[in-house]
């Protein structure tokens, strides 16, 4: 197999990986346990392995100041998104949560287009129209009410703060490695999960076996596994074909939500994530750095 192709294989493994997650997350939820605790353990037992990940203990001493930003606001970025995003499951099908929260890399063009950093050309403006005209098919016209208003802000909430996200974490990372800015971004948001859920007295409620599983499967695989194919793959690749190539995502979650909850994926839920992908393929056609080198907090 070519460099390439195994580095495609690493991308399509980290998406998979990613899109998996929220699986999990709807099994542990629909058991009882609470969506903090769950991400608490996902992120404290993700923490240690991205350092390991990284180099060990003495590659990831970092200047303090720069650990301290990006472990306050890197890792209460990433503990807002992953909020506001697996909580949608309340009202949202796993499928409609995917695609919404796939939107992100539009939302990436209009803050650019409004912050004057990038212009909004035919091909962007276009690419943004056929994603609205996906999310409008998904959720329906405001009078016909197709999916549940709260879940559809909590999911395209995520995206926008994201997409907002993505500078910012950019600017804070400065000159370090991604595998150890992101063990920093990582252990934060364990800081912030673990004391929310210890403050609720949730931590190891409804910790089951099997739910102890579903906190070590997505901290290993949908967080650690996934965290290191992506940015192998990412490094051959490059960002245009590695985003094109994750936009697999949306569409494995909704197979796999199928499969395992039985969730139907919907005609207009299956279309409009469609269109949500085809925006997204000419976003990166069109040279918008619309994917981070970072994978998304999912």
């Amino acid at each position: 197999m070519s460099r390439d192709g195994r580095a495609a294989g690493l991308v399509l493994v980290a998406a998979c990986a990613f899109g998996s997650l929220s699986i999990g997350v709807a099994l542990a939820t629909n058991a009882g346990v609470a969506l903090i605790a769950l991400m608490a353990w996902r992120y404290g037992i993700a923490a240690p392995l991205l350092v390991l990940a990284a180099g060990g203990p003495a590659r990831v001493l970092i200047p303090v100041r720069r650990a301290v930003a990006l472990l306050l606001l890197g890792g209460g970025g990433q503990t807002l998104i992953t909020y506001l995003t697996f909580s949608s499951l309340e009202w949202l099908s796993v499928a409609q949560l995917g695609f919404l929260f796939y939107t992100y890399p539009a939302w990436v063009a209009v803050i650019a287009a409004v912050a004057g950093i990038e212009r909004l050309t035919p091909t962007r403006i276009g690419a943004l129209v056929v994603a609205l005209g996906g999310i409008t098919m998904m959720v329906g016209t405001p009078w016909s009410a197709a999916l549940p208003f709260p879940g559809v802000v909590r999911a395209l909430g995520g995206a926008v703060i994201y997409a907002a996200y993505i500078p910012l974490l950019h600017r804070m990372r400065g000159p370090l490695d991604a595998a150890v800015a992101s063990a920093w971004v990582i252990s934060g948001a364990a800081l912030v999960f673990g004391a929310w859920a210890i403050a609720r007295g949730e931590l190891f409620t409804g910790m089951t076996p099997s739910i102890w599983i579903i906190a070590i499967a997505a901290a290993g695989i949908s967080t650690t596994v996934a965290f290191i194919t992506f940015l192998r793959g990412l490094e051959v690749l490059g960002a245009v074909r590695t985003a094109i190539l994750s936009t697999v995502e949306p569409f494995w979650s909704a197979l796999l939500a199928a499969l395992v909850l039985g969730q139907p994926i919907g005609k207009m839920t299956l279309a409009g994530g469609f269109m949500i992908m085809v925006a997204i393929v000419l976003l990166q056609r069109s040279g918008h750095p619309a994917i981070p080198d970072v994978p998304p907090p999912e």
